[in-house]
């Protein structure tokens, strides 16, 4: 495959984010959740403001894929209390990683999750935890395959329909 490289966004990079942001997740689960659900979604986790507020968090770090100036995939980590839920200082938390479909099966998104293991490694964190929908069998044996256990479940809405994520922990090596 070409040759992928991974970038940290910037506040200047906001509408490239939401581009991708709102392209992949419709690839992902458009076809099984509701046109009114998935447009609620998208409006709400997808704005300019959420954005913003999101690229402004120094608890939060968002990390592209691209080939060329290209983007193909982006990455969402979550630390301290910018966790979605743990907020344990001694996690990371991958809030998102998503590939455009026509990129899936190329390694973009084991990219993505290494550049995860090293920021964490940077950290000196205990353990990465992430949610994940159980409708979703390819994510869930992504992480499976990359180690990840589950440990719980916690609910996440889309638009208006309440789904079960199953939360998953790699516990990492201390050197």
């Amino acid at each position: 495959m070409e040759n992928i490289s991974i970038q940290r966004v910037t506040s200047g990079d906001i509408h490239r984010l939401q581009e991708i942001g709102r392209q992949t997740f419709s690839e992902t689960f458009a076809e099984v959740n509701t046109a009114e659900d998935m447009e609620k979604y998208l409006q709400e986790s997808f704005s300019s403001e959420k954005l913003s507020e999101e690229l402004h968090d120094r608890n939060s770090e968002f990390y592209f894929a691209a080939v060329d100036d290209h983007i193909i995939g982006y990455l969402k980590l979550n630390f301290g209390a910018s966790q979605t839920e743990l907020k344990d200082c001694k996690a990371l938390e991958i809030e998102r990683i998503y590939v455009l479909r026509e990129f899936h099966g190329k390694k973009v998104g084991q990219l993505l999750y290494e550049k995860a293991i090293q920021v964490a490694k940077q950290m000196n964190v205990d353990y990465i935890w992430l949610g994940v929908w159980e409708e979703n069998p390819r994510a869930i044996k992504f992480y499976k395959k990359n180690g990840f256990v589950a440990f719980d479940k916690h609910i996440f809405k889309l638009g208006n329909d309440e789904q079960t994520d199953i939360m998953m922990k790699l516990q990492l090596e201390k050197h």
